[in-house]
């Protein structure tokens, strides 16, 4: 245990991981360069810790103390504790799922290396959107998918809303960026994927007579919000596939066609 430290001056340098919270080009930008992320609450902490993710220092107010006393015995790091309207003004907001952890990033491991003995995966282009990211963690997690490639423009799995609404199950399946795009999904195909692009477009076959679960390896593409995969994407794929809609709607939202996709894709296979 490392023990406890109070803080009362809001611009202690102790402080620095957790300033501007809500500023997102600002950690955007951050985190990554500097090798953190930041984990909120006490089930999304644990849940770094036991994958493998350092812990740099843990924030929270004295109210919370009991509550979170398992996780402070066992925090390696200094664990910093202030008062709630210092750490509102630290972060930007009320902090009220207990306590902030600044926890250490991971070197990513490279596509070929990730999907080397994985038979289902996610590939996303241009999901930049927070929520929507650990949305579609969490399905993946949840239904078996064993790996999920970015774009280079993805927004970043670990940023905190990102981390928060996958309810940490953004540590649960391994991801990597692709360098390069759309070229970057040859390294896909070579590993022996079909690559199925999700699109509403009504030239794509239906999900259950394309039958993915009875494929050997599976690829399955999503694009943003609104926008789908571009018409790059959908051309370096090996077929269009769709959810068969009724009463006139013509999409679902990205998180929401995830997992009905994940689902169609893992039938009948023993998750891993």
């Amino acid at each position: 245990m490392a023990g406890l430290i109070t803080i009362d001056d809001p611009d202690d340098p102790r402080l620095h991981d957790y300033t501007g919270l809500t500023d997102v080009e600002l950690r955007r930008r951050r985190e990554p360069a500097e090798g953190l992320f930041i984990a909120e609450g006490a089930k999304v902490i644990r849940r770094a810790g036991e994958a493998g993710y350092a812990m740099r220092s843990m924030l929270l107010s004295a109210k919370w103390v009991d509550t979170m006393r398992d996780i402070i015995d066992e925090a390696p790091a200094p664990v910093y504790v202030v008062d709630p309207a210092l750490a509102e003004q630290v972060t930007g907001y009320h902090v009220h799922r207990g306590a902030l952890a600044s926890m250490a990033r991971k070197p990513l491991p490279t596509a070929a290396g990730l999907l080397t003995g994985a038979r289902r995966v996610v590939v996303m282009e241009s999901v930049n959107d927070h929520t929507n990211i650990g949305a579609i963690f969490r399905s993946a997690a949840a239904l078996g998918l064993e790996a999920v490639l970015l774009s280079p423009d993805c927004a970043d799995p670990l940023y905190r809303r990102s981390v928060k609404v996958s309810m940490g199950a953004v540590f649960s399946v391994p991801y990597a960026r692709l360098t390069t795009w759309p070229a970057g999904l040859e390294t896909v195909r070579d590993a022996g994927f079909t690559l199925l692009a999700l699109t509403p477009d009504e030239r794509a076959e239906p999900l259950d007579e394309v039958a993915p679960h009875r494929m050997e390896r599976v690829a399955l593409m999503l694009g943003a919000e609104g926008d789908g995969l571009t018409r790059r994407a959908l051309a370096a794929s090996d077929a269009w596939v769709r959810i068969p809609m009724s009463h006139g709607v013509d999409s679902l939202n990205v998180g929401a066609a995830a997992a009905v996709a994940f689902y169609a894709v893992t039938a009948g296979r023993p998750s891993p």
